[in-house]
């Protein structure tokens, strides 16, 4: 990832294609293996409190209280995105986020001391991959790297909710 590679890899929810979330060149790739508009956002995965805030200017408090009270994994839409890759953030200045709690991914956004690009492991509009066995060929041979954790897992997982929380305390839920 430090030189622009592309990983599939294990997530706190589906499994998810990553790459350097300050890389545009990593960033277009992604969106081009999804077969995707680079309109449509992508989420961030970070390992800590202290790794989001760099690259949002400001996180509201009911966005801190949000994600300590959440059951499940949650990503918040947030605006003011700084440091992050320009085709990484929505046109109006914000960025989806997400502080993983699951070993390795987590694991993998503290080694690599940056926001990790994690989008769903499938070409847009086909269901996310649950488990390893449900991506596709294609996305496994478009990739640089597969990651070699949990790929005989067999469990149900489900994407993240997503909440947009605005500077002003505003919620709206985007998907439950």
């Amino acid at each position: 990832m430090r030189r622009g590679g592309v990983i599939l890899y294990p997530t706190d929810t589906v499994w998810g294609i990553g790459c350097d979330a300050t890389n545009p060149d990593a960033v277009a790739r992604v969106y081009e293996i999804k077969h995707r508009a680079d309109s449509k956002a992508l989420i961030c995965l970070v390992d800590s409190d202290a790794r989001l805030q760099r690259y949002v200017r400001q996180v509201p408090s009911v966005a801190w209280d949000v994600m300590e009270l959440s059951v499940k994994p949650i990503t918040v839409i947030l605006d003011g995105a700084v440091n992050l890759a320009p085709n990484l953030i929505a046109e109006d200045g914000s960025v989806a986020m997400r502080i993983t709690k699951e070993p390795f991914s987590q694991q993998l956004c503290y080694r690599f001391q940056k926001a990790i690009v994690s989008t769903s492991a499938n070409i847009s509009g086909e269901p996310p991959a649950a488990n390893f066995c449900d991506i596709s060929p294609e996305l496994v041979a478009a990739v640089d790297y597969v990651c070699k954790s949990r790929r005989q897992e067999r469990k149900p997982h489900t994407p993240s909710s997503i909440i947009k929380i605005r500077l002003n305390g505003e919620v709206s839920i985007i998907r439950k």
